[in-house]
């Protein structure tokens, strides 16, 4: 069985700011890392698809954790 794999898309249209693109990907990719074990062998796309507000770390990361927490209850 191969492993969850991720791929990370953050448009420049939506973020302006290389660092803020770069925080959102280091982001999604530590939590992906967190969480690979407990999620099905799919390829995930994580494509930001609505301008941020202002950048908070926390509420970035809690958003991006409960998505793959979804998705790792519905693969059951």
């Amino acid at each position: 069985m191969l492993p969850p794999r991720l791929g990370v898309v953050v448009p420049k249209k939506l973020v302006k700011a290389a660092v803020r693109r770069n925080l959102i990907k280091r982001l999604a990719r530590e939590k992906f890392r967190l969480l690979r074990s407990q999620l099905p062998s799919f390829d995930l796309i994580l494509r930001l698809a609505a301008k941020p507000g202002i950048p908070d770390r926390r509420a970035l990361a809690a958003e991006i954790s409960e998505l793959l927490q979804k998705l790792n209850h519905q693969k059951r």
